[in-house]
């Protein structure tokens, strides 16, 4: 079974130089993470902003030291990270740059102009209003007059970090970007590295949009599963539109998003749900650096720092790395198999059970969505009456046996069942396995 990618986002405004990274590849290996997700590194321009990219081929400044040259750093990085079992993506951006990068000065064609032949900068919808990001020039990638060279830059760039040791892609905003030119990108990427991956970053655009995007040929995209609040059909409706397409990714917040444990008032038990209900919905799951700690500050993409490093208010390392074991077990919980909800008989829980591709094993998940009181569940005799049953205990991490049809689930509490075909017909009954989260 090939385990869908457990990503850490290691934040690089948060903890500073690269040589200083170390540590926090080692958490994230100890975790039970195989993958980690660095965000734009580059020099970035006037702003700061990491994602207003002034020199692709430059590290920024704020994130190297003076113990050996920028691009040694990052190839040391790399080094370390493979040496924890570790695959590192990083991001790619190439729908905008900085306002001041030298390209618009050498290739003014590749860049979208005004009426009066100004530089048009990107914005998105806030709310009712449109916000335009004055740092940032936008690409004319589809009718640049010299679209050949500037689709060949972008090649060449992936291929550079490619051969240098990243193993995927995060597209920023690939939705803005033509398909033609990815599907060339990626082509291009794989012909030289088959084992590369691209996940796209599609998150506020139509599912129309979504799966054209995906046909690209991406090999992830990012779901919005963090925003269902599990009763609405939306969720379920896009999962069916994309899951035979193309596989997901799922995450309790991201670098864009306000802090979780901030938005549930540090409720431990609720933030520890969220995370496993992102771990087990979709075929991979994503956490920024400081989830496991309880962090409240978000992320900023200009201003942060490594003095913005908070005190743990709580430690979720342990429970992560049992969610992720579990996870790493169960073949429907790294496939983006059909999910569908589940009766068990109480409306304080919502429950959905999800197969693998092939229809041959199947999980029930359980949630109890009551942040402060446990709730009774009675698992479907007919279909997961299971003998054995695992309680995973957050506080410790640690495992006990539970029996019974009618279980406890306490408060922000989930439960997994695993239903599989037995591996000998012989044997005449189904093996099902039980793991609670509560």
């Amino acid at each position: 079974m090939n385990d869908g990618p457990r990503i850490y986002n290691l934040f690089p405004l948060l903890v500073g130089p690269i040589p200083r990274w170390q540590p926090h590849l080692r958490r994230a290996a100890e975790m039970g993470f195989s993958w980690i997700f660095v965000n734009a590194f580059h020099q970035a321009g006037y702003s700061g902003s990491l994602y207003s990219v002034k020199d692709y081929y430059a590290v920024d400044q704020r994130l190297v030291d003076r113990s050996a040259p920028p691009l040694a750093q990052l190839s040391g990085m790399l080094e370390e990270a493979s040496g924890l079992g570790l695959r590192v993506m990083m991001d790619l951006v190439i729908n905008h740059t900085a306002f001041d990068s030298p390209l618009l000065r050498e290739h003014p064609d590749w860049f979208r102009r005004g009426p009066e032949g100004e530089i048009v900068h990107p914005g998105a919808k806030d709310g009712k209003q449109r916000v335009v990001w004055q740092d940032l020039a936008e690409v004319d990638n589809a009718g640049s007059p010299d679209r050949e060279r500037l689709w060949l830059y972008w090649r060449r760039l992936a291929l550079h970090y490619a051969g240098m040791g990243f193993r995927a892609f995060r597209c920023d905003a690939a939705y803005q970007v033509p398909e033609s030119l990815w599907r060339d990108l990626i082509n291009s990427v794989k012909a030289e590295h088959p084992e590369a991956l691209f996940f796209a970053e599609t998150l506020g655009c139509t599912p129309r949009q979504t799966l054209a995007t995906a046909r690209a040929g991406f090999d992830f995209i990012f779901n919005s599963s963090k925003w269902w609040d599990f009763r609405d059909d939306w969720c379920l409706e896009q999962h069916a539109a994309t899951a035979p397409v193309v596989p997901s990714v799922s995450f309790p917040e991201s670098h864009d998003t306000a802090r979780l444990a901030a938005e549930l008032d540090g409720d431990r038990a609720a933030v520890l749900q969220r995370y496993a209900f992102a771990a087990v919905f979709s075929t991979a799951v994503m956490m920024p650096i400081g989830f496991e700690y309880g962090f409240r500050r978000p992320l900023d993409v200009v201003k942060m720092t490594p003095q913005d490093w908070e005190e743990p208010r709580w430690d979720l390392t342990q429970a992560i790395r049992e969610i992720h074991r579990t996870k790493a077990a169960l073949r429907p919980l790294n496939e983006e198999g059909p999910i569908t909800p589940a009766p068990v008989g109480n409306n304080r829980c919502v429950a959905f059970r999800k197969q693998a591709r092939d229809g041959a094993e199947a999980v029930l998940i359980v949630l109890n969505l009551d942040r402060t009181a446990s709730a009774s569940v009675r698992i479907p005799a007919t279909a997961f009456a299971s003998s054995r049953r695992v309680a995973i205990d957050p506080a410790t991490g640690l495992s006990r046996a539970v029996t019974g049809a009618d279980l406890a689930l306490g408060p922000s509490g989930v439960l997994i069942v695993h239903q599989a075909e037995p591996p000998a017909p012989a044997t005449g009954a189904r093996v099902q396995r039980v793991c609670m989260v509560s």
